[in-house]
């Protein structure tokens, strides 16, 4: 029996003007709830779903509705390769718009990060297959916001109507 344990970090390509939230599910329904989810939280959202399916078939599953997005789900599932774990890519919406909604799809155990900063996967891989260790999402910080920086801060929150 061969009990080796490799890890790998998986660099996962975001697009400028896309945010993804991944994640960590348990059904091959996935795909079907979370663009049924997304679909009903916004008319003007574009998005692409991909979900690697852990058994049976093992392939990977995607929807959405913009056939880009769905691709780069794709392409990030692919490189990732860990079963039940699924990638939105999102435009014209941020994760904070949907998040809630996700975490409340019956099928999501998880999520790893939504983000649209660089991000690497941090990946198990054992004779069985791929699980996730966890992720590094952005840069680390290099100082503590000063009173201009709050300021800049509550500005950009006005600016992208989050804040009035």
């Amino acid at each position: 029996m061969n009990n080796s344990l490799k890890t790998k970090i998986i660099k996962v390509n975001i697009p400028e003007g896309c945010n993804i939230i991944f994640g960590q599910s348990h059904f091959i329904k996935t795909v079907e709830d979370l663009y049924e989810t997304l679909a009903a939280s916004s008319m003007s959202i574009k998005f692409g779903i991909a979900f690697c399916e852990a058994s049976m078939k093992r392939l990977i599953r995607y929807d959405g509705n913009d056939d880009e997005l769905c691709e780069l789900a794709i392409k990030a599932a692919d490189d990732v390769a860990c079963g039940h774990t699924f990638f939105i890519y999102l435009k014209d919406s941020f994760p904070i718009n949907v998040l809630n909604r996700v975490k409340q799809v019956d099928e999501v155990v998880r999520i790893f990060c939504a983000t649209a900063n660089p991000l690497e996967v941090i990946i198990a891989e054992t004779q069985q297959g791929r699980g996730v260790l966890g992720v590094v999402d952005g840069e680390p910080p290099v100082g503590v916001e000063s009173d201009q920086d709050k300021a800049d801060r509550i500005e950009f929150l006005k600016k992208i109507k989050y804040k009035r």
